[in-house]
């Protein structure tokens, strides 16, 4: 963009008839074309040129300083923010699991299986209903519901302390695994 002198009375001539029909120097956003020109410009073109007056006036609105009180008022906000996002309790991820616990034949005591398996404590632990459920030929499955909390208790964990019991436990599997 040949604009000329723009410090000169004719330089700016052109560049009000440049503008007279843009918003921008180029494109339709501010550009470091607008930046180069804006600062080649001395100062606020006269208000007979009112097309580059226009363009100045608002080129200039993209570099306002902040006033001091705008600044310590934002600086206020933003602390009170941070505060109260501070003393906002963390969301606890929390997973309703479903367990199904084997046992090794018809003859295994269910009664102390479920209550060995209810023995297990832990901190974000908490055990649900529980049922037996029929697998064929006689033998029942415990069916057992518990809340965990997701950094506090995983379902490795849950497995090797529940198959520890090898007197009643033959295998465990995870039924039902929900996000709460």
């Amino acid at each position: 963009m040949g604009f000329g002198d723009l410090r000169s009375p004719s330089g700016l001539q052109v560049l009000n008839n440049y503008l007279a029909d843009k918003s921008y120097i180029e494109g339709y956003v501010p550009s470091q074309a607008d930046v180069a020109v804006f600062e080649a410009v001395s100062g606020p073109p006269p208000a007979d040129l009112c097309h580059a007056l226009r363009w100045y006036n608002h080129i200039k609105s993209y570099e306002k300083e902040e006033s001091e009180e705008a600044k310590r008022l934002r600086e206020e906000r933003l602390a009170q923010y941070e505060s109260k996002k501070a003393k906002k309790p963390a969301l606890v991820a929390k997973s309703s699991i479903l367990l199904d616990v084997k046992p090794w034949d018809d003859e295994t005591d269910m009664a102390k299986l479920e209550e060995c398996v209810r023995s297990i404590q832990a901190d974000g632990l908490v055990w649900g209903s529980s049922k037996l459920v029929p697998v064929g030929y006689g033998i029942k499955k415990l069916q057992i519901q518990c809340v965990v909390e997701d950094d506090k208790v995983g379902t490795d964990m849950l497995e090797e302390q529940i198959t520890a019991f090898e007197d009643y436990v033959q295998s465990m599997d995870v039924a039902a695994f929900n996000k709460i």
